[in-house]
């Protein structure tokens, strides 16, 4: 029976697709991968590919890195997962003792994570904001650019500036993203309020009235039109202004934001600890 090995280290008749042999590993010795970017997942989503294992089988193999460590009783072996958590939750959902597997030497935690993210944005969609959070990571703990960062999860930059502009909202309304009370598009033109006031009206707008995209944009603009020019529009802004922001922020690790009021403006970026502001000025005197 290929799901139940005698011995785990023996690959099972299972082939992956790049001909890898794939081994049988006890459930029990995976533990999870601590840079999954998947921080929630659809109890009725993970009851329907439990349902699909059950009757088929776990047709794609989890992806794992081996772990040794000494013990009084010599070398015991664990694995941490890679890639694979809804399959390898739904495993253990059916209490199934072993799960098929490719069993990888990934020393490096960039690797773990960017290998993460690049399976669940491609074979489990991430909620925006769980996706961002991933982007994010890759930024700030490894010093990715936006651009570096789309080159390995197959998007564009302005995708991924997207969704790290949703880190900016307010905790109530990223909740609220990754419960679908609001969708992306919804968050991103919240996003073009200033006013925060007016920014939380809108929100309870949304949820309260379910207000449609272009029932929020319509009420965005009316608020522009409004005697108070307390409303800035994303849309409004100079392109080569955007793209001037875009390259700031790459180069810079930061959010940033450029204001401009005829020939002059304003310039901001934002830090988040006194360790971000230190690299930051690091950064701005060309200090190593």
């Amino acid at each position: 029976d290929v799901r139940n090995p005698k011995n785990e280290s023996r690959p099972g008749n299972l082939k992956s697709e790049s001909s890898e042999a794939v081994f049988q590993i006890e459930v029990e010795k995976i533990s999870a991968n601590p840079f999954q970017p998947r921080k929630t997942i659809n109890p009725e989503a993970l009851n329907e590919l439990a349902a699909s294992i059950r009757e088929f089988g776990i047709r794609q193999p989890l992806i794992v890195s081996k772990m040794e460590r000494e013990t009084e009783m010599g070398t015991e072996v664990e694995y941490q997962l890679v890639a694979g958590e809804r399959r390898w939750q739904s495993a253990k959902l059916l209490v199934l003792q072993r799960v098929p597997a490719l069993v990888r030497a990934i020393p490096q935690e960039k690797e773990k994570l960017e290998l993460a993210i690049i399976e669940n944005v491609q074979r489990e969609n991430l909620n925006p904001m769980e996706a961002a959070k991933a982007y994010a990571k890759l930024q700030d703990t490894f010093g990715l650019t936006q651009r570096e960062i789309a080159a390995r999860v197959g998007k564009s930059r302005e995708t991924i500036a997207n969704l790290l502009r949703l880190l900016n909202l307010p905790s109530d309304i990223q909740e609220a993203l990754v419960k679908n009370q609001v969708s992306e598009s919804q968050a991103r033109l919240l996003l073009a309020v200033s006013d925060v006031s007016q920014q939380g009206q809108l929100f309870n707008d949304i949820t309260r009235n379910n207000l449609s995209v272009r029932e929020l944009k319509n009420r965005i603009s009316k608020m522009k039109r409004g005697s108070e020019p307390v409303i800035k529009l994303v849309s409004a802004i100079d392109p080569e202004l955007v793209e001037m922001q875009y390259t700031l922020e790459e180069a810079l690790g930061a959010k940033v934001k450029i204001e401009k009021s005829g020939p002059s403006g304003q310039l901001t970026i934002s830090f988040s600890t006194p360790d971000d502001l230190q690299k930051l000025i690091q950064k701005l005197l060309l200090e190593e």
